[in-house]
């Protein structure tokens, strides 16, 4: 999994009245302190998990315009949190933005991205998580080979959903939804940030996968890595639909262990 560690707030600053700061090229300090949110991912798993020294939990949702994710999906996202965290006191907040207009993204762009628009950070008691919804897909997707990314998570707070591509996957399919695939996608990439598997919540039995580095390798298992890859979640959903299942999958039970084991429910 890429690691990025850049960000940048934009600011509004009152005219001051020192010479010094009236002076071209003096940039005066940045007064909010952003470096807990500048970490690897899966670093905030415990706090995540636990209301120890987090008890809110704030979630911006960036999003192109015409890619704001669906609100059922939005409403799962939320409910498997509640499910497996502490973290009761959960807000969601929007932020609408213009297209990049790129046509495809590696991390670093993303990371850029957030750098420009951001605007929720950790302040007191509330944890904050920034999520981008994207208009374009990952730079690494091969649709010929079959293997389309639909999520990445980049550090501990920050995780982005490339929409096109999980909108894409979804309409393949007659039985599976659009907020299917976003639920999915949205719950598997917070998983990581969950500090799954073995990414911040040590594994209390060995369960990772040999060929897929922070990924479960019990069938059936949220946390597969063909969840985060197009054509494997598409098939697998089917799949648990023709079995008479719900089409989101959900974690196993060495997962939520694991997660109990750093705090979690």
């Amino acid at each position: 999994m890429k690691k990025v560690y850049i960000l940048f707030i934009s600011l509004i600053l009152a005219a001051a009245c020192s010479k010094d700061s009236d002076s071209p090229g003096v940039t005066p300090p940045d007064p909010i302190d952003k470096s807990a949110n500048l970490l690897a991912t899966g670093d905030s798993a415990g706090d995540i998990l636990s209301n120890d020294t987090f008890t809110k939990l704030l979630i911006e949702v960036a999003y192109v315009t015409g890619f704001q994710p669906s609100a059922e999906a939005m409403n799962n996202f939320q409910a498997f949190l509640q499910q497996h965290t502490f973290k009761q006191d959960i807000e969601i907040q929007y932020l609408e933005l213009s297209s990049p207009n790129e046509n495809d993204f590696t991390l670093q762009e993303i990371a850029d991205l957030e750098t420009e628009n951001r605007t929720a950070y950790n302040d007191g008691s509330t944890l904050a998580i920034y999520i981008y919804f994207a208009d374009a897909p990952s730079e690494n997707d091969d649709p010929q080979e079959n293997t389309v990314t639909l999520g990445a998570v980049y550090r501990n707070t920050s995780m982005v959903i490339y929409e096109t591509t999980v909108r894409d996957i979804a309409i393949q399919s007659s039985q599976v939804t659009i907020a299917d695939v976003e639920t999915a996608t949205l719950n598997h990439e917070f998983g990581h940030l969950l500090g799954l598997v073995n990414l911040g919540s040590p594994a209390v039995n060995d369960h990772e996968d040999a060929n897929a580095e922070h990924h479960c390798d019990i069938n059936g298992c949220l946390m597969q890595a063909e969840i985060q890859f197009g054509g494997g979640l598409l098939g697998a959903m089917n799949k648990r639909i023709s079995a008479g299942k719900a089409a989101v999958p959900n974690l196993d039970s060495e997962c939520i262990l694991d997660l109990q084991a750093n705090g979690g429910r």
